[in-house]
């Protein structure tokens, strides 16, 4: 099923199905990422979402046994069509991953790092996407005075704050977020999903998370993911209160997962 809003959409999946090696991890998968808003995929462990969010920016090219056949279209153009550039797909759709994982480097060069690497040479241009990408992922306030000191030195929920500002860096559209709270306090989760409310004004947002509550609390659109199928995927308060089929129905009232 594919969902339109009158927001528009900005991503479009079409028969999607992937293989590693000879086992189906995906399958038949059909729908749209609807634009500036927050969609969270949710699901039993292996059910298939984090698999489904790395195809979004071409991430499952990094496995060597996985094929993909259908499409992933982003702007109305395939990512997954000859000649495209995965890594100029991975600068418009980004990635935030389950642990922070900074570099081990100042937290300035972790935020500079990005736009250094696609050309950006102009240090009072590097200073200004430091800041404003420290700002939008809600940091600044807390390292302004340590931005040369080891981004090692800092707490979970700020380097997990900090990995999503050195996402923001490189400006994409689309930020996806697979579990970005899982290994955070409930204060640091707290605020990535403050953060995640805030960053919709301007980006796109696809969550992975196995927390229902957090799914219901931060996104717009849900897609239940079940054995590599998307059994129902619609607005967020229709899955959670009135789901359509018995699967999600089970899912969400706690009779397996």
């Amino acid at each position: 099923m594919v969902i339109m809003t009158g927001n528009g959409h900005i991503i479009a999946v079409e028969n999607l199905n992937l293989w590693y090696g000879g086992t189906i991890a995906l399958r038949d998968v059909t729908m749209s990422i609807a634009d500036k808003r927050v969609t969270a995929l949710i699901g039993p462990s292996g059910c298939g979402k984090s698999t489904l969010l790395r195809c979004f920016n071409r991430m499952n090219d990094l496995v060597e046994s996985c094929r993909i056949d259908g499409a992933v279209n982003f702007h109305g153009k395939n990512i997954y069509a000859p000649g495209v550039d995965p890594v100029a797909v991975r600068k418009e759709i980004g990635m935030v991953f389950q642990r922070p994982n900074p570099f081990p480097k100042s937290i300035y060069e972790n935020i500079a790092y990005g736009p250094k690497v696609h050309g950006m040479k102009d240090t009072k241009k590097l200073d200004a996407i430091v800041e404003k990408s420290l700002k939008s992922a809600a940091l600044w306030d807390e390292v302004r005075d340590r931005l040369h000191e080891s981004a090692m030195g800092l707490s979970g929920g700020q380097q997990q704050r900090l990995c999503i500002a050195r996402t923001l860096a490189v400006g994409p559209e689309v930020i996806l977020m697979d579990e970005p709270c899982s290994a955070l306090d409930p204060i640091a989760t707290a605020k990535i999903e403050c953060l995640i409310d805030e960053l919709k004004r301007d980006y796109t947002v696809v969550i992975v998370t196995h927390n229902m509550q957090q799914a219901s609390r931060v996104s717009d659109f849900t897609g239940l993911m079940y054995l590599g199928e998307l059994v129902e995927y619609g607005d967020t308060r229709q899955i959670f209160e009135h789901p359509r089929e018995q699967v999600t129905e089970n899912y969400i009232t706690g009779r397996f997962g």
